[in-house]
């Protein structure tokens, strides 16, 4: 399952995080490595950004962000 499967409210561990480069480099910069707890906290009306709470604050993520982000 990956972080855009969530429904607002959930909770999930990251598992691992499905990308290369810079792109994985910036979404651990954000905080989000494996093993941290995530919640989605709400998704925009039309989807698309979600936010999510990690580490004690709100980030927003692009869908495609998301779904790049296994959850368990």
């Amino acid at each position: 399952m990956t972080l855009r499967d969530l429904k607002p409210g959930e909770t999930a561990k990251v598992v691992a995080i499905n990308a290369e480069g810079a792109f994985k480099r910036r979404i651990m910069d954000m905080g989000i490595t494996t093993g941290v707890s995530i919640k989605l906290v709400k998704v925009a009306p039309l989807g698309d950004p979600v936010e999510v709470t990690v580490r004690g604050y709100q980030l927003s993520l692009r869908k495609d962000e998301a779904a790049s982000i296994q959850v368990e």
